[in-house]
């Protein structure tokens, strides 16, 4: 089982997948599903849908399992090697385990499980730029109401919910002049956005509310009073009218402050994810722990800051429980996945089916 599954899954990292930039993957996937059995088709956004029949089982409702196909940056031209049981980058991107691991430990638990009611198998665009995918799926298609994401990353843990999630795109306007001849006929554009900056509320402001600012970009040349500066920032908090103060406290913040520098600013701000917590104790919580004890892992379950496609599942009434898949250190290039934890998130998944077979 583990030779094939990393082998598939070392080849679907080899496909560069960068957010936007799916097709080839999903192609890739639409045969690998027939060859595994299922039929599989993309939505209109290009989100890939697939079912799977029942085995060993009848009159049971459909499971959904759901993973992203896409990665994060530096992800072109990913090298995976294999080394003493670990699957790592071979060079200086990441390795694309999150979410590829998950894909290849569903496609692997769906080619071997001998008892499973129907599956359906939903694998989303766009997920790491704001679930931009999740949020255009043809929900038509699907009819489960219950499933697992395979997208989180240690095993031991079970994620519930995640917060509500606003994007601050800001873009300050100064005025342009030469930084040496005539400075005072300039507005430094990049002065103006460090007053708004600083002034912001930062880090984790509470237990559930954290905020950010994680790009800066202005100016064209050393000597030149610089006209435009932009910046990006976010909120987010597991109370969502808590996190929508935040984010209007943040444009306030930063329109005062651009605004006494003498700059003008333009400002939007866009709620991309709604808070969404399904119980401790949900079915779909109850059968991954369950399944997780046959590999000897007391899972917990996890509110995280972080967000997932759970929380679009979640809200269109889809109970979603998310489910680790054993990767490490992702989002960067040392992310890492060891064949052993894979083979786990197999055997998981196996019981996960039998349970909602039986």
């Amino acid at each position: 089982m583990s030779e094939r599954m990393v082998r598939q899954f070392m080849e679907m990292v080899a496909i560069d997948s960068e957010s936007g930039n799916e097709a080839r993957m999903m192609e890739y996937l639409l045969k690998a599903i027939r060859e595994v059995g299922g039929e599989a088709g993309l939505d209109a956004y290009g989100n890939l849908i697939a079912k799977f029949p029942a085995q060993g089982c009848q009159g049971k409702e459909p499971i959904l399992l759901s993973c992203h196909a896409d990665t994060v940056k530096p992800g072109v031209g990913i090298k995976p090697v294999l080394e003493n049981g670990v699957v790592r980058s071979g060079g200086d991107t990441i390795l694309g385990a999150d979410d590829k691991a998950g894909i290849a430990e569903v496609l692997e638990a769906l080619r071997t499980s001998t008892v499973r009611p129907p599956v359906e198998f939903a694998v989303s665009r766009q997920e790491e730029t704001g679930l931009q995918g999740v949020k255009n799926m043809d929900f038509s298609r699907l009819t489960a109401k219950r499933g697992f994401l395979m997208d989180n990353d240690t095993l031991d843990t079970i994620v519930i919910g995640g917060p509500s999630y606003f994007a601050i795109d800001v873009k300050v306007l100064g005025r342009a002049a030469h930084a040496g001849m005539e400075p005072e006929k300039g507005l430094n554009a990049i002065q103006a956005a460090a007053k708004a900056i600083a002034a912001l509320r930062l880090g984790r402001l509470d237990a559930e509310t954290t905020a950010n600012v994680g790009v800066i970009q202005g100016g064209l040349i050393r000597n030149g009073v610089p006209e435009t500066c932009t910046f990006l920032a976010e909120c987010r908090s597991a109370n969502h009218e808590k996190g929508l103060r935040l984010s209007e406290e943040m444009v306030q913040t930063i329109r005062t402050n651009v605004e006494a520098a003498g700059a003008k600013v333009e400002i939007s701000c866009s709620n991309l994810c709604r808070a969404v917590r399904i119980a401790e104790d949900a079915p779909t919580v109850r059968i991954a722990q369950q399944a997780l004890r046959k590999v000897g892992i007391e899972a917990k379950p996890i509110f995280i800051t972080g967000f997932t496609d759970a929380s679009i599942y979640n809200n269109q009434g889809i109970e979603i429980a998310v489910v680790g898949i054993g990767a490490q250190n992702e989002h960067t290039t040392r992310e890492c996945v060891a064949v052993a934890d894979m083979e786990k998130a197999v055997v998981v998944l196996h019981e996960a089916l039998r349970i909602c077979a039986g």
